[in-house]
């Protein structure tokens, strides 16, 4: 092993996993294992899906375990068997589960973790989109993960420059890309000892809760900016929806793409339920336009 190529393994699902996986394997960091989580049954038909950190480590011939729990000890010998002669880090972004101390102690210098917020804002499972919620800013951190959920120290940090708000999906993406090139940075020198640890503030600390579907439902009688906020941050999902009223029957409509002009919202693309995607305009085709 060399600074430049340690033996490590990465924790992923999707979504961001893969933007960093890419990013990190663009700068010559492949991982020797690849810990993601068990197929599931989705859609309406339950048809059993894989994590797309799988079908990542299968395109790139990387070695893939699914565990369904870190917590016993088989999945303990499962990892370190990967890598016998002992890995020099791991890596997380969006693993979705608490990782217990024994596996955290695997690692000759730790577990470095990427998280799309600027710790110790924004802990827990939605920081992308409470940050598009709540915030007007936003950045990556790369943490040194322990045994509570986004409270390790601070190994770097930085601020994205984004018109603010984005649509998830492209946050989502530009994070991870940061994310990506920060851990490419910073991986040689943290196996080398050169690099500070920061305490987080407890003081400073705010939290995330995770997005149920119904969190997506809106009323268009509510500001404009609050409403644009929602279509933006649920995006990718729940999807943010009202239902319209023609006087004969409800439609559920999903907002894809609105802006705000003059003080209220313009919806732009929509998604009836039982149709295709289209722009609002040609979905009311002479009904009453709600008042927005």
């Amino acid at each position: 092993m060399s600074k430049n190529n340690p033996v490590w393994a990465f924790f992923g699902t999707e979504g961001i996993s893969i933007i960093v996986l890419d990013e990190l394997k663009a700068r010559g960091f492949i991982p020797r294992l690849i810990v993601t989580v068990e197929d599931k049954p989705k859609g309406r038909n339950l048809e059993m899906s894989s994590p797309e950190v799988k079908t990542w480590a299968e395109n790139e011939d990387v070695d893939f375990i699914q565990l369904k729990s870190l917590k016993d000890k088989e999945s303990e010998e499962i990892i370190r068997s990967s890598a016998p002669e002992g890995f020099d880090l791991f890596v997380v972004a969006s693993y979705g589960k608490m990782i217990p101390q024994n596996i955290l102690d695997i690692p000759k210098h730790k577990t470095l973790n990427v998280h799309p917020s600027l710790l110790p804002k924004l802990r827990g499972p939605s920081p992308i989109q409470s940050a598009i919620l709540e915030e007007n800013e936003t950045g990556v951190t790369i943490m040194q993960v322990d045994a509570e959920m986004d409270h390790g120290p601070v190994i770097s940090q930085k601020k994205l420059e984004i018109e603010w708000p984005p649509y998830a999906e492209q946050l989502e993406n530009t994070l991870g890309k940061l994310g990506g090139e920060m851990l490419a940075e910073i991986i040689p020198s943290w196996i080398s000892g050169k690099v500070k640890e920061t305490p987080q503030n407890e003081n400073l600390a705010t939290f995330c809760k995770k997005i149920e579907k119904s969190d997506g439902e809106i009323k268009l009688e509510d500001k404009a900016e609050k409403n644009l906020r929602k279509i933006r941050a649920y995006s990718v999902w729940p999807g943010a929806y009202f239902f319209y009223d023609d006087g004969k029957s409800k439609t559920r409509i999903i907002i894809k793409k609105a802006h705000v002009s003059g003080g209220k919202l313009v919806l732009d693309r929509i998604l009836p339920e039982g149709r295709k995607e289209m722009d609002w305009q040609s979905f009311l085709n002479g009904k009453n336009k709600p008042n927005l």
